[in-house]
Parts: C-alpha cells; sequence; structure tokens
C-alpha cells in the first residue's frame, strides 16, 4: 500500500494545486496543510517539478500565514531528503549554523568557531553557501575562501577532514550536500522574501558524530527559539544551543547581558543568561565593527554589496590574526561564543572555566597552527 507521501509525490498538479488553494486564501480564510503535504510541497519543489510560480506561491504562502509546527517540520524534511548526510569518524561534534546569508552590518568571527571549539578538543563543522537572499551578507564561504580554506569539498572529504585529529573542523558548501537546494539561490533571490527554507536549511546537520551531534545556532527575535528547537529535535540533534546573536548568528552582544536558550537530550528547553563582562570581555560595541569606508551601501541593488570580497579578506585576517593571540574585538567575539559552547556540552561546570581554558588556546597560537593545517590540505 502506498504511503500518504508517496501518494502526493505521483500526482504532482493535483498536489500543488491543493496546497495553494488553501495557504494563500489571504490571512483570515488561509488554512493549514499536513507535514506530509508540506514535505511533499517541498521536494517537488527541490526536484524541479513544481512550477515556478507555484513554488513561489507555495513558500509565500507559508510565510504570510506563518508555517505551523507540522508545517515546518515537514519543510526541513523534504529538504532532510534530497540531503546527503555522513557519519565523521568522531564520537561526537558540534554543528555550527549560522545565517546561510552572512552578515551585512558586523564583521564575522563565527567562520573561525569551528577551529578553536577543535583545538578544545570538540569536533566541529559550519556550512552555509556563498551568498544567497535576503540580506546577501559576508558568509563563512567567503571569509574562510579569502582565508585559504577549501570551500568546495565533497560531503566525505569534509568528514574526513573532520576526522583527522589533527584538524578537527571543516566547513561544507550547501552546494556539496544538497545541490538542488543550492539551485534554488537565483529563485529565492527572486521571492525577495525570508521564505520557510531560511529557517529549515540551517538545521540540516549534514555530517554527524557517531554518538552525538550539538547544534550551535543563533536567533534575534523571540519566537524563532522554539521554532528552532523543535526543527533541532526533529531532525535528529542531541543538543542544542541557541545564542542570541547579533544579526541572529552565533556571537552573542559583546557589551551587554543576554540570554540563551539551550536543550539537552530529552529535557525541555530552558533559559539561561550571560554577561560578557563576567570573562573579562569589555567592549564599546555590542559587534565587532565593520570600518567605516567598507560599510554597505544603504541604496544598493538587491543582492550582494560591492564591498563584500573586502570585508570578507578583512575577516579573514582578523579571525586568523586572534587565532594567533592578538587581542581585538574579534578575539572576545570568539573567546565568548566558544566558552558558552564548551559549557553547554559540560566540559566545564562554568562559563568563566571554559573562558579561562579558551583564553589560554587563544594566547598560545595554537588554533593558528590548527587552521593553518586545514589550509595546507587544500593544495
Amino acid at each position: 500500500m502506498k504511503t500518504e507521501l508517496e501518494k502526493l509525490l505521483e500526482s504532482p498538479e493535483k498536489t500543488m494545486t491543493s496546497i495553494i488553494q488553501r495557504v494563500a486564501t489571504g490571512p483570515h480564510m488561509s488554512k493549514s496543510i499536513s507535514y506530509d503535504e508540506a514535505r511533499a510541497g517541498m521536494r517537488l519543489v527541490l526536484e524541479g517539478i513544481a512550477d515556478p510560480i507555484q513554488a513561489a506561491v507555495f513558500l509565500i504562502g507559508l510565510r504570510v500565514k506563518r508555517e505551523t509546527e507540522e508545517e515546518n517540520k515537514g519543510v526541513l524534511q523534504g529538504i532532510l531528503d534530497k540531503t546527503e548526510t555522513v557519519v565523521a569518524d568522531v564520537d561526537e561534534l558540534v554543528d555550527i549554523a549560522d545565517p546561510y546569508n552572512g552578515y551585512g552590518r558586523s564583521l564575522p568571527s563565527s567562520p573561525f568557531l569551528a577551529v578553536l571549539l577543535a583545538e578544545a578538543g570538540v569536533p566541529a563543522v559550519s556550512h552555509g553557501i556563498n551568498t544567497v537572499g535576503p540580506k546577501f551578507g559576508v558568509t563563512h564561504h567567503q571569509i574562510l575562501a579569502a582565508a585559504g580554506i577549501a570551500v568546495d569539498q565533497s560531503v566525505k572529504e569534509a568528514a574526513q577532514q573532520l576526522s583527522n585529529p589533527e584538524i578537527g573542523w571543516a566547513y561544507l558548501d550547501q552546494s556539496a550536500f544538497c545541490p538542488s537546494l543550492f539551485e534554488l539561490a537565483e529563485f529565492r533571490k527572486k521571492i525577495v522574501k525570508r521564505a520557510a527554507i531560511s529557517t529549515a536549511e540551517v538545521l540540516t546537520g549534514p555530517i554527524r558524530g557517531r554518538s552525538k551531534t550539538h547544534l550551535l545556532t543563533g536567533y534575534v527575535h523571540n519566537e524563532y527559539p522554539p521554532i528552532y528547537t523543535m526543527l533541532a529535535r526533529h531532525s535528529g540533534f542531541n543538543s542544542a544551543l541557541l545564542l542570541r546573536g547579533t544579526e541572529g548568528g552565533v556571537t552573542p552582544s559583546l557589551r551587554k547581558k543576554s540570554e540563551f536558550v539551550r536543550y539537552w537530550d530529552q529535557t525541555e528547553d530552558t533559559v539561561v543568561e550571560a554577561a560578557p563582562q563576567e570573562i573579562g570581555i569589555e567592549q564599546q560595541n555590542r559587534l565587532v565593527p565593520i570600518p567605516e569606508k567598507l560599510l554597505p551601501l544603504k541604496d544598493r541593488d538587491f543582492g550582494p554589496d560591492k564591498n563584500n570580497n573586502a570585508i570578507a579578506k578583512l575577516a579573514a585576517e582578523e579571525g586568523i590574526s586572534a587565532l594567533e593571540g592578538r587581542e581585538s574585538p574579534t578575539f572576545d567575539a570568539l573567546l565568548y561564543s566558544a566558552s558558552l559552547t564548551l559549557w553547554h556540552l559540560g566540559r566545564f561546570d562554568s562559563v568563566k572555566q571554559a573562558a579561562a581554558a579558551v583564553r589560554e588556546i587563544l594566547a598560545s597560537g595554537r588554533g593558528a597552527k590548527r587552521f593553518q593545517k586545514a589550509a595546507g590540505a587544500k593544495k
């Protein structure tokens, strides 16, 4: 007997018509669809079977009426169905899920967080895309490429690099682990607004640990933590730490106390607080500032800013410098994110204890040496 998903996929025109008739009927008349319908709709979009107009109405319709829990899980599962996943030769790892559309108002430090965690004994992977809307900001892909790191590895190659104890970290591009989603970048630009894809794609977890995989991601708005933790559980993450970060990333404010959300295994979500001053961070800005001459243009066309390459190059230089031990806002940003993560993982009893260990790693320059081993593996 055919499953409900199989029935939906074998009649794509009928399925998409039925979905659109319900999700795109205005703010008061729209109706929700089932998990299987959302999964099938996302599959039809990814497989290029759905007409582009139908695909756009499907995603925007869900966004306008607000996606339900079942719809979000269905969209994520549709993406997971098309994602290549590999188990690395490590017991556990941290999956760093920064916003795929990058940073537009701050100098990113997070591309260097994986190597710092690896030096602290925790294998880590980050993943993303070169550029995508709606922000078209500076991404892990751009910064790591500027720093000499391979950003075009296959899933298996990235897993092997992560499993190498002398390296222990990797970057993986969406073009490698989910090509059908990667190919929607231009389509996503045309629909302009953030769709459910933007929420789901960071939770794919293309590389997993043998025993446990932990999610590290960020948020700005209060409505997102329960969505992310719900989807993290659906995706199979054993724990999650959600940092209220600048621009929705994994770097919290460097100036004031913030709330964070976490869960571990089967426990409920809990809210915790931390302040950068508690670990010796004293910064005037909440984020790592971009030099004024490189600030993105406010009236630019809808797409990447002309300064993105220069910002990525500067972020690469600052990240490597921090790993070499030079204190700076980027140094503090890495210190804060890494300390919170190691505490969450139970490696230390307090954030202060974790910070002392991370500060010693940064001061020693060992992270920079580990980073250069990954850069050397590219050649």
